[in-house]
């Protein structure tokens, strides 16, 4: 992929976000987006070597829209200013939208390459899930908290609104209770975007989802709740 064209795309869409500016280049978007589909289609592939479940992934369903939802934002910009995927098995783009753990990726106008896997924001009653088979599986969870290879690429879980206290039904003194206490089950990395070498940014993209896997695979055993 062209990762300078792309920035220097994105960078442009910041500063002329309207519609007449993105229909004169919209040849240009269609060219990104098809590259961008290429490296999210190998990508697909290199992980499903090992994690089966994301084989049959379609690369054209993981893409995100570039169209903003405005509906209920007072920002009434059009288009996002990134390029992102989520890869998982259920076909839904959105881990908030409860379909399980996902390996996810966003380039940005400023040149960074994001990428994240596990759960983001998922809705309540899959959180509650988690979050009781955190209490039930005492052992597993502080396996997966001391793997190597994802504390080394990633630290720590996302703690954005991280509770204060201990959830309703979950005592203080719980095994695990800082990590109950969460809202998103999801390790996080950011680098700047080598734009001269497409094949080192697929490589770092795959190395840490590899060595996020363990977190995947636990976060697919949370039992599912009776509604």
């Amino acid at each position: 992929m062209h990762f300078r064209d792309l920035i220097q795309f994105l960078a442009e869409l910041s500063e002329n976000n309207n519609r007449a500016w993105f229909a004169m280049n919209r040849p240009r978007y269609d060219i990104l987006r098809e590259e961008f589909l290429t490296l999210v289609t190998g990508l697909i592939a290199e992980i499903a070597a090992f994690d089966p479940f994301v084989a049959n992934c379609d690369p054209k369903k993981a893409l995100f829209r570039i169209n903003r939802d405005m509906r209920f934002s007072k920002d009434k910009r059009p288009y996002k200013t990134t390029f992102s995927a989520s890869i998982l098995p259920s076909g839904r783009k959105k881990p908030s939208e409860g379909g399980g753990p996902a390996y996810y990726l966003q380039i940005s106008a400023a040149g960074q390459l994001h990428f994240g896997v596990g759960e983001y924001a998922p809705p309540p009653q899959r959180l509650r899930a988690i979050r009781q088979h955190i209490a039930a599986d005492v052992q597993g969870f502080g396996k997966l908290l001391k793997d190597r290879k994802l504390q080394a690429a990633f630290g720590g879980f996302y703690e954005e609104g991280k509770l204060t206290r201990p959830p309703k039904g979950f005592a203080a003194d719980l095994p695990h209770i800082e990590q109950i206490k969460l809202k998103s089950y999801f390790v996080w990395k950011e680098t700047v975007l080598n734009r001269n070498a497409p094949e080192a940014a697929s490589a770092t993209l795959l190395a840490g989802f590899r060595d996020a896997y363990a977190l995947v695979a636990w976060l697919r055993g949370v039992p599912q709740l009776e509604p």
